[in-house]
């Protein structure tokens, strides 16, 4: 959307993104390659919006101090702290990672500026429209078009989108299994934080909602299976979607 725009001579003030603390290296030297032609082209710098304590405060640490929540945890027996793994009733890392801090920023600008806000949402993603303006849609271009478009223009995430379907927090536990294998294979450093992350989560919540990476799977049940596969040379293609017996022992 922004190199469009850009060519298009529509006016820019200001660019936006949330950093989660949790992106892949490639990313962020992605965002510094837009930096670096935002300023070439429009005189502009990436605004970047960071929680003031992360992902890993929120999941760990962050103190609990609603009644409901104190009275849930001390049925469960977890601690009083800590948000646990994100589920997909409570994705508190998109709310208070990205949402929450983009909202707060448009909504203060809007008020202050009477801003337009220009978001980067594709035509073949409807459900995600609200009030706000959408040049990809208004252009009827979908998310593979707009991938094609950075690609033509040298924004190529250094092969990232080659390896995943979708590039959000590299410790996300909504990845399928087959992203997690292409994580343990492509990125072995963030895969030993994942494992770090998921033995220290098991240890404070147990396995319970808050402790599980996925409903049936620790990191490290993963790891023995992933290391199973090498072992004996099994090969999984990515479209391959038949279940196995696998056990999370």
């Amino acid at each position: 959307m922004l190199l469009l725009m850009i060519e298009r001579g529509l006016p820019i003030d200001l660019v936006l993104t949330a950093d989660t603390g949790m992106e892949f290296p490639e990313m962020y030297r992605h965002w510094d390659r837009v930096e670096q032609y935002l300023f070439q082209k429009c005189g502009l710098k990436l605004t970047i919006l960071r929680h003031p304590k992360g992902f890993e405060w929120l999941m760990f640490d962050e103190p609990k101090t609603k009644l409901s929540s104190l009275e849930n945890r001390a049925m469960l027996g977890v601690p009083p702290y800590g948000n646990g793994w994100p589920g997909v009733k409570v994705r508190w890392c998109t709310g208070q990672l990205k949402t929450h801090l983009l909202r707060k920023e448009v909504n203060r600008l809007k008020g202050e500026y009477h801003a337009l806000h220009y978001v980067g949402i594709a035509a073949d993603e409807p459900d995600r429209i609200r009030q706000d303006q959408y040049p990809l849609v208004e252009w009827g271009i979908t998310e593979q078009q707009a991938l094609q478009i950075c690609y033509a223009h040298g924004f190529d995430w250094s092969g990232l989108y080659e390896l995943y379907g979708r590039c959000s927090c590299w410790c996300c536990p909504f990845q399928r299994i087959g992203e997690l294998r292409t994580l343990r294979r492509h990125h072995p450093q963030l895969w030993a934080h994942l494992r770090e992350m998921d033995s220290r989560a098991l240890s404070q919540f147990g396995h319970t909602p808050l402790g599980q990476f996925k409903k049936d799977w620790t990191v490290e049940a993963l790891e023995r299976r992933f290391a199973y596969e090498e072992q004996n040379g099994i090969r999984i293609p990515p479209e391959r979607k038949k279940k196995r017996n696998w056990r999370n022992r």
